[in-house]
């Protein structure tokens, strides 16, 4: 049955033979919106710093109800534990019950860190009921891509920073070491094409991680929003790729595309500012402001 308006909630909803649990965050008035937080990642519903809890108060605050849940095998939820790229039918499953009680809904977003990212990135143009996408810091790891990003965005700010100075002209830092890291690296950036699987299901796929989510978002008709931490190597590969590829690069610049970054974000936006930031484009941005 559809839940009051005003509160907090703790839903359970079928998936195959496994209950998921999840927490909807309703606004003051029905709403006609709504936001499914997808959690990426080996955590449950609450998130690093609380960020999805924060998250869904804030967009219901708002009037936008929000869905937060665990995967199979996460959290409270039942079932083996699976990676981002086989969560498609736990995703049908918590639209489904997050229609159900919401069912004044008109709009739904799907709202993914990391390889929730991802996750959604590849699912959303399946399933007509997703209105609006929200990828941050979108994993689009390869063993190469990686390796191109840390030595682009790790080793070279590393040189402008002083106290690698001082560690070197000190002797306290490993110099031969981190030559033979850098070369290492250099060889795996130059050598394309290799998958790592190690936030995934380990599956073997026909194609990389990247060209599979682009499939999927050049197939969404919705509306997207990317946010990116500009001190994040993940979000630097990202917009790596984004900038790399035409297809991507293309995409990205589309006029359905909103984009944000902070550029001293870490991975999570760990600081209070930075999850508040986010919070409010992500509400501007469903709200169509």
């Amino acid at each position: 049955m559809p839940l009051e308006t005003g509160e907090d909630s703790a839903l359970t909803f079928r998936c195959g033979d496994d209950w998921l649990v999840g927490v909807l965050s309703m606004p003051a008035a029905a709403p006609t919106k709504g936001v499914l937080i997808v959690v990426g990642g080996p955590q449950y519903r609450a998130g690093s710093h609380r960020q999805f809890t924060l998250l869904a108060r804030s967009l219901a605050a708002n009037g936008i109800a929000a869905l937060r849940f665990d995967y199979r095998g996460m959290g409270d939820s039942e079932g083996a534990q699976r990676g981002f790229d086989t969560v498609a039918d736990d995703l049908r499953a918590a639209i489904d019950a997050f229609m159900k009680v919401v069912p004044g809904m008109q709009e739904l977003v799907l709202w993914g860190l990391c390889d929730a990212a991802s996750a959604i990135a590849m699912y959303a143009a399946g399933d007509a009921r997703v209105g609006g996408v929200a990828m941050l810091n979108p994993w689009v790891r390869t063993t190469d891509g990686l390796a191109r990003a840390t030595l682009k965005h790790y080793y070279r700010g590393r040189l402008l920073e002083r106290d690698f100075w001082r560690k070197l002209l000190g002797g306290r830092f490993d110099l031969m070491g981190s030559l033979k890291s850098m070369a290492k690296l250099a060889r795996s950036a130059f050598r394309p094409g290799q998958l790592d699987h190690s936030n995934g299901s380990g599956a073997q796929q026909a194609l990389p991680l990247p060209q599979r989510m682009l499939a999927g978002m050049q197939a969404f008709q919705g509306r997207v929003l990317v946010i990116t931490s500009g001190a994040d190597l993940t979000a630097r590969e990202f917009c790596d790729v984004g900038a790399a590829t035409p297809a991507w690069k293309r995409l990205l610049a589309a006029p359905h595309v909103t984009r944000h970054q902070i550029d001293k974000a870490d991975h999570t936006f760990s600081r209070r500012e930075w999850r508040d930031q986010v919070a409010d484009w992500t509400c501007t941005w469903v709200l169509g402001k």
